[in-house]
């Protein structure tokens, strides 16, 4: 009678995320009559024709007959990587053989920089480590705003001095061969005030005007506002404050001749602090013709009459310079010509 052929074969399957099963197959070709079957791993007997050693409840009888002989291990993880062998018993004599089970794994992220909240100019380090089987590769990416030129292809993202442009979500990758798993860190920098500039604002008399403040900052900006050098509050003189996010609004519901000046707006946090001047003119209604008939002499007398406007409390602080100036030239030139228009 010919000699029977015995062939282990060993069937790896991904049912659904990382859950697997393995099925262990031990079959025979035409030949000898089959008297014992076993399933060993690392000389531990699993199964023993029908009868079940092993006492792990993962391990389960599928075939055993004269042609098949297989088992299933539910669940595997990396304890159960290494050889198995098959051995069978015939008339004749016994035959042995094996499979080695190699375990893949997922990639997971393990450890993750948290969220950071860091202030301008400082050094940021992200870390971000994973484990899986094959080894995975890690890399980092800038992710909002997309940004292609900040990118590491190691477990940790050096960014140095880092700008406010550098603020958004960075995405750590990890991936081999089986899948791929990635996390985000939330990156915040904070930085100082930066305010528009003002401008000169004309408005009618007895009409509505508004003077409106944008600061970017973070944290967000506080405002105040300043009536050459005196603070103005909500409520006072007919005056409304509004401030929303990065604006501030300061609103005249009547406005009279006693409301042009200078108005400064301030923006403040705890990075630091930053102001604008608006210069506010009353606009009125007059003949063109009476302004074209002012002579430079007239010129020169009111501008004689207003110097101590530009020596007096009306001086503020430039915007984001910090020095210290005077009414703009245009100003100026406003308030000269509204003085002389109300002589009339």
């Amino acid at each position: 009678m010919g000699e029977r052929l015995f062939i282990a074969h060993m069937l790896m399957l991904k049912v659904e995320y990382s859950l697997w099963f393995s099925l262990l197959s031990c079959s025979c070709s035409q030949g000898d009559f089959v008297t014992h079957t076993a399933w060993l791993n690392r000389s531990s007997i699993l199964y023993a024709g029908e009868d079940k050693w092993s006492v792990d409840p993962r391990v389960s009888l599928v075939t055993l007959n004269q042609d098949e002989f297989t088992i299933k291990i539910e669940d595997v993880d990396l304890t159960d990587e290494g050889q198995y062998i098959c051995a069978v018993q015939t008339s004749s004599r016994p035959r042995t053989t094996s499979v080695h089970i190699i375990v893949q794994v997922p990639p997971k992220i393990m450890n993750l920089s948290k969220d950071l909240v860091v202030n301008e100019g400082s050094n940021v380090t992200l870390m971000c480590l994973a484990n899986g089987k094959p080894e995975p590769a890690i890399g980092w990416r800038m992710l909002s705003p997309s940004d292609d030129s900040l990118s590491s292809d190691s477990e940790v993202l050096e960014i140095p001095f880092i700008s406010r442009y550098r603020a958004g979500v960075y995405e750590c990758t990890a991936a081999n061969e089986i899948a791929v798993d990635t996390q985000t860190v939330e990156l915040t920098v904070n930085y100082p005030p930066s305010v528009s500039d003002g401008r000169d604002v004309g408005v009618t008399l007895g009409q509505r005007g508004v003077l409106q403040c944008e600061a970017g900052a973070v944290p967000e900006a506080d405002f105040e506002w300043y009536r050459d050098d005196r603070r103005i509050f909500s409520d006072f003189d007919g005056i409304e404050i509004e401030d929303a996010g990065a604006f501030s609004k300061l609103t005249f519901f009547n406005v009279s001749e006693a409301d042009y000046g200078n108005y400064t707006c301030v923006a403040i946090n705890k990075m630091g602090r930053a102001n604008t001047m608006f210069c506010y003119i009353i606009s009125l209604l007059v003949e063109t013709a009476s302004v074209l008939e002012m002579t430079s002499s007239d010129l020169e007398q009111t501008a004689f009459e207003n110097n101590d406007l530009l020596e007096g409390p009306g001086a503020v602080q430039d915007g984001n310079s910090g020095t210290s100036t005077v009414f703009t030239p245009t100003c100026l030139l406003l308030i000269i010509l509204l003085q002389l228009l109300l002589k009339f």
